[in-house]
């Protein structure tokens, strides 16, 4: 899905909400069993959701196939998701970051079935926090929000695929260097063979009899 495409998504989703929450519909809610054409569908929807409720969707863990390498778990929670890590000060007179952790456990986890297609195996609705309803900004949801975290979280995911690639390129790498090694080892060992047979042909060659033809 492109980023116009995304785009649309979210917007359509977030009118979605907009009009079931006037007529009192709570049919857009995820639940358990919801399906998604694909992940990145069920980010926008998850962000969509976030959006109209009054917190930010943070894109969190996810898991590899052991087959391919590809995605095939993700969990979305609230930006409020857990702590910050303590770290050590690097100066007295810098400003102190806000906390933005306090252990949210809202979240919502989806899995890739057989199928291709993408489906909610969890949801946690409630909040620890209060929720803060704000103007609705598609490109923001078409975007995604991206917090410090997840763009490290997204660098090294970069970083370990571009790892795996590496391994990858370097052991086809070495099969081809094995098999231009047995084709070398092949094609000196035919042209000994064949040396051998002109020789041998040679040699036979040599130990006829000369017959010599008299003019009567």
């Amino acid at each position: 899905m492109d980023e116009n495409e995304a785009e649309m998504l979210g917007i359509s989703m977030v009118n979605d909400f907009l009009v079931n929450n006037n007529e009192g519909n709570s049919d857009r809610e995820p639940c358990v069993d919801m399906e998604f054409d694909s992940e990145e569908a069920a980010k926008v929807f998850y962000d969509a959701y976030a959006t109209h409720m009054g917190f930010t969707m943070r894109v969190d863990a996810f898991r590899r196939s052991m087959r391919d390498g590809g995605v095939v778990w993700r969990r979305l929670v609230c930006n409020k998701e857990g702590f910050r890590k303590s770290r050590p000060k690097r100066s007295e007179n810098r400003k102190p970051r806000a906390i933005t952790r306090e252990g949210c456990k809202a979240m919502m986890v989806v899995k890739k079935e057989k199928t291709g297609k993408w489906v909610v195996t969890k949801f946690f609705k409630e909040h620890n926090h209060p929720l803060v309803f704000a103007p609705v900004n598609a490109r923001r949801t078409a975007q995604l929000s991206q917090t410090p975290d997840e763009k490290d979280m997204k660098i090294r995911e970069l970083t370990a695929e571009l790892q795996r690639e590496r391994k990858r390129s370097s052991a086809l790498q070495q099969q081809l260097n094995s098999i231009l090694k047995d084709m070398d080892e092949h094609f000196k060992h035919l042209s000994r063979n064949i040396t051998n047979i002109v020789e041998s042909v040679n040699e036979i060659e040599s130990r006829r009899p000369i017959i010599a033809f008299r003019k009567s």
